[in-house]
């Protein structure tokens, strides 16, 4: 039989006190996927972590892939979030090494654990749930989007050559900082992150004038 809070439709418009316990629920589900990952994360584990009761998780949530899309939209918006500025204002060679320079910093702050957020969650799902796969390569093209708009406006401006592909030089970048992202995972070392990306930068270098 099944459970009739599951059954119960979620609200089309949350109060601004259900919000922030809806919110509450993704942001704890988000930081145990991260942490212990998707497949070891169980709805008590959230319930725990998050304060709420069963109730009022299945007010929100039918099941646990209700709450994995919504983790995945949660943990692109934090990534680019966080990024935002830096990524605005990637539109020079000088913009994109102090992108550069964050990223490493924060990589070696925490040894190279737990990786990326959203390559983490690609990782987990793509194999296994289309919405997520879908949602998580659309996030991964918002961010390549910021790389390529960047390095356009650079061969726009003369910075870079007109001979330069901003689209397959994002791309390049995009591909090395995850990358990055892995092996200084696997390695516990910030240096395999800076390796890549200073790789790739080189790269784009290389187009300067």
């Amino acid at each position: 039989m099944v459970d009739e809070a599951r059954a119960s439709a979620k609200p089309k418009r949350l109060t601004a006190k259900g919000a922030a316990t809806r919110e509450r629920i993704v942001r704890s589900a988000a930081e145990l996927m991260h942490e212990q990952g998707v497949e070891s994360t169980s709805l008590d584990d959230v319930i725990a972590v998050s304060g709420t009761g069963r109730s009022q998780l299945y007010h929100y949530f039918a099941d646990k892939s209700e709450i994995v899309d919504a983790v995945v939209e949660f943990q692109i918006g934090q990534v680019l979030g966080a990024q935002e500025h830096l990524l605005r204002n990637a539109t020079s060679m000088s913009g994109l090494d102090r992108w550069r320079d964050a990223i490493v910093t924060a990589t070696r702050s925490r040894k190279g654990s737990h990786g990326c957020p959203i390559g983490s969650l690609s990782s987990a799902l793509s194999d296994s749930s289309e919405t997520a796969r879908l949602a998580i390569a659309r996030g991964f093209d918002r961010w390549e989007g910021e790389l390529h708009a960047g390095l356009r406006h650079m061969r726009q401006t003369g910075e870079l050559a007109q001979e330069a592909d901003p689209a397959a030089l994002a791309t390049g970048l995009l591909a090395a900082l995850q990358g990055g992202y892995l092996l200084a995972q696997a390695r516990r070392d910030a240096s395999s992150m800076q390796i890549a990306l200073d790789t790739a930068l080189d790269h784009i270098r290389s187009f300067t004038r």
